[in-house]
């Protein structure tokens, strides 16, 4: 049968946007050109957009909706709603061109004889303007999931026309200079991927909140697609670090365990019903299992890889992708469902940065996760449904359980959005970035802890966002770091959160100074011991140390996960700039606070100079917790491929202290054999190890320190504290510690002289240079290689730094 109106997906590419729209071409794309990679993209067949425009003008559709739209206002949401259920409940009564519904019931046939009868098809829409650089019309018109048999296939591709005119697209397309008239619709009839039965989700070839280019965003959950398309499920996520690929690895640097508390399965409507699919709770085994193995979760990034490569090279520019994939419950396979083009990160300017600082708090009402790095205030108003649109007003937050595309129209006059439900890439966090406006999704209680009418204050500068009660006062402070001097002095960046890893890669420093793994061990609420001794413990601590390692069978397994995601995430945000790793610096008080904590850390007087640092590692009590530290470390560098992590000894108080530590890390095959450290000599080709450089006796046995270690970063607080005699935890000596006291200024001259002398690294992490001018002055001066600093000073001790070094030149 020769077809005027439909084409089958396999012949199609991206040459054919204008006759089947960016997804349908899309996936025809797909299909002809990565195939031959392994991809896997379900076939079917398209309508064209010669198809629609048939459609319209047979039925009077087109002259219909010229008038209905006639000075419409977009911000008029209650008129726009009414125009739009107008129109498409009059498409959807019209009838069907009869040869139009040939075609379509030819196709289905077709598709019977290579699928078998009664295929289950998808009816997606693809609308000629969508999914183009610059115009993202994701979820703004509509999808029908396991449709069946010629009358609801036909009637289902009928429903997918009309949701052209659905009230967020007839808004979107205003909004981005479309005229309505000009815009035709492709339908994509696909077969249907089992992943009722199995998984879906969607994968980002790029990261969704920073930017960062280097890694593939996956999320999953269980059962069919729309669930984590428009957020109404937390999903799990991982991450999967891209350019190591050229060293032979894809290492997964992070997995987080969503709730996935439901799934939507195909329903059971009968007659010519095309709503059929229903939402039922998950399983408790399914809710603490990943969805994806480590082997499909590699599979996938490398499709999304391979994806985004090919795109770039159509385009001639970098074109990161927003991919839509599912797993067939019956045949255990990976299919990818549709790709398009990222049309928010991609265009951002990097050269530009816009810090965002709070002034002062206020009682927290809920707290989840953050979109954008913003601060917005206003009138808070509760909206359960978009029948309530009318009420809202522009300026306000929108605080509801969760959205879908419906809400768009009200979603573009909000000065923030707060939801109940949904992760990283969910309709609420997709859109909000799109908008350039702050959002907080998966609150968990948004809704009961918000009233309508409230004044309240949404920060998402930090990985939590934090939703305050009232109106707090900020400012934002605009950089362009293109223009930024370049200093002689290496700046480099404290890193406490892997959280913030990725967007501080964009500032511009040599590396990390300092990554603490403190803020990873408490993140993951357990102590080590505890988890090494589990079998030990009482039924009540096994409770809730299950509760805390969900996914994980093996505890100890989970502990060295986590501190490897968290190191490899930071490790990845900056490669190849080196990233130094301190090891584990908590006090005795701060361990206790850890679950299991109090039956392994005595009490004590003065945790700041207790059982801390290399003082632990060799300790009975500790070692092998200092043990999977090792382990951790060396899975980072070796397995996933971060050469550029360089392990530091944090307070270590003697030689031997360092000696035993050096021989523990060689015992974990993190270092060299001690044995080849002739006279305290370390091998040329041992991984470098530094040691922070904090105690008046790193200083005094400078050069036999040097004789074990690369180099040293001056930890100037705990320096100023024993050089002083105070404790930095008491503020009653407060004004006491200053570094730029003399004598402390004579031990960290001392430190840099020795490490030049040595030819080893020297660098200082703490907030000294940057609160004191003199204090950098002086460092500068001295000739320190390398200061570290934390993000929010960078862009300012830059400057400040590069002035020093004019002032000195001069002089």
């Amino acid at each position: 049968m020769n077809s005027r109106y439909i084409l089958p997906l396999d012949g199609v590419t991206l040459a054919d946007v204008s006759r089947v729209g960016g997804k349908n071409a899309s996936l025809g794309e797909m299909i002809k050109e990565l195939g031959g990679k392994g991809i896997m993209v379900p076939s079917g067949f398209v309508t064209t957009a010669d198809a629609y425009r048939f459609f319209m003008k047979e039925t009077g559709m087109d002259t219909f909706v010229a008038t209905t739209l006639k000075g419409l206002d977009t911000h008029n949401i209650k008129d726009l709603a009414k125009r739009g259920e107008k129109i498409r409940k009059a498409i959807v009564k019209a009838k069907m061109p009869k040869e139009l519904r040939s075609e379509i019931a030819f196709a289905y046939t077709e598709m019977e004889k290579k699928y078998g009868k009664g295929v289950s098809v998808a009816v997606r829409s693809s609308a000629t303007a969508e999914d183009l650089p610059g115009a993202s019309f994701a979820g703004e018109h509509d999808t029908y999931l396991g449709i069946i048999g010629i009358e609801r296939t036909v009637l289902a591709v009928q429903a997918a026309i009309a949701s052209l005119f659905t009230d967020r697209a007839i808004s979107y397309r205003v909004d981005k200079g479309f005229e309505q008239s000009t815009i035709a619709l492709s339908v994509g009839v696909q077969k249907m991927v089992r992943s009722d039965v199995g998984a879906s989700g969607v994968m980002f070839t790029i990261d969704t909140e920073t930017g960062f280019k280097n890694t593939v965003v996956i999320n999953a959950s269980w059962g069919l697609g729309e669930m984590v398309v428009q957020g109404k499920v937390t999903p799990d996520e991982y991450l999967v670090y891209k350019e190591a690929r050229a060293k032979g690895k894809l290492p997964i640097i992070n997995k987080v365990l969503g709730s996935k508390l439901s799934k939507m399965l195909y329903g059971t409507g009968g007659g010519k019903s095309i709503k059929q699919t229903k939402v039922v709770a998950t399983k408790e085994n399914e809710r603490d299992s990943w969805v994806l193995s480590e082997m499909e979760i590699r599979t996938l990034a490398q499709w999304g890889i391979e994806i985004e490569k090919h795109y770039t090279a159509r385009a001639g520019v970098w074109t990161p992708m927003d991919i839509e994939w599912a797993k067939d419950g019956r045949d255990g396979k990976l299919y990818i469902v549709q790709a398009r083009p990222e049309t928010v990160q991609a265009l951002r300017d990097r050269a530009v940065i816009v810090e965002y600082t709070r002034h002062g708090n206020a009682p927290v009402l809920c707290e989840g996760m953050s979109v954008g790095s913003k601060i917005a205030t206003g009138k808070a108003r509760v909206i359960l449904s978009p029948k309530q649109a009318h009420t809202f007003k522009k300026g306000e937050v929108l605080v509801t359980d969760m959205t879908d595309p419906d809400w768009e129209p009200i979603m573009k006059i909000a000065s923030a959005i707060v939801t109940d439900k949904g992760g990283r890439t969910s309709h609420a966090a997709i859109v909000s970035r799109e908008l350039g406006i702050p959002a907080i999704v998966g609150s968990g209680n948004a809704t009961r802890k918000i009233k309508t009418g409230m004044d309240i204050t949404v920060d998402t500068t930090g990985t939590t966002g934090v939703v305050f009660k009232g109106i707090l006062q900020f400012s934002t402070l605009q950089h362009n770091i293109a223009h930024l001097p370049k200093p002689k002095t290496s700046v480099m960046v404290n890193i406490a959160s892997p959280d913030h890893a990725f967007e501080a890669s964009f500032l511009p420093v040599s590396g990390v100074g300092l990554a603490r793994e403190e803020f990873i061990i408490a993140s993951v609420g357990v102590h080590p011991m505890a988890l090494l001794e589990y079998k030990k413990l009482s039924s009540t601590l096994k409770k809730q140390i299950d509760a805390k390692t969900r996914g994980w069978d093996d505890k100890v397994a989970f502990y060295v996960d986590r501190l490897s995601y968290g190191i490899a995430t930071i490790a990845a945000a900056f490669y190849p700039r080196p990233v130094i790793v301190r090891f584990s610096d908590f006090k005795t008080n701060e361990y206790r606070t850890l679950l299991g904590g109090d039956a392994y850390e005595p009490q004590e007087e003065n945790p700041m100079i207790g059982w801390r640092g290399a003082s632990r590692y060799s300790d009975a009590r500790f070692a092998p917790a200092f043990a999977l530290e090792c382990k951790s470390i060396k899975r980072v560098r070796d397995d996933m491929g971060f050469d550029n992590v360089i392990p530091m000894v944090p307070f270590c108080r003697t030689l031997k202290e360092g000696e035993q530590t050096l021989m523990l890390m060689a015992h974990e095959g993190l270092v060299s054999e001690y044995a080849q450290l002739q006279g305290h000599r370390r091998s040329e080709k041992a991984v470098p190890v530094y040691m922070m450089c904090e105690i008046p006796s790193n200083v005094l046995l400078a050069e036999k320190f040097l004789d074990m270690f690369d180099g040293m970063s001056i930890g100037s607080n705990d320096l100023t504290q024993l050089t002083l005699g105070l404790d930095r935890d008491a503020g009653t000596l407060s004004y006491i510690g200053n570094e730029n006291n003399d004598a402390v200024k004579d031990l960290i001259s001392k430190a840099i002289s020795a490490c030049k002398r040595r030819g080893k690294y020297i660098g200082i992490c703490g907030q000294g240079p940057s609160d004191i001018p003199e204090f950098a002055r002086f460092l500068v001066q001295e000739g320190i290689q390398s200061m570290s600093l934390n993000s929010d000073v960078v862009i300012k001790t830059i400057d400040a730094i590069y002035k020093t070094e004019q002032s000195l030149s001069r002089n």
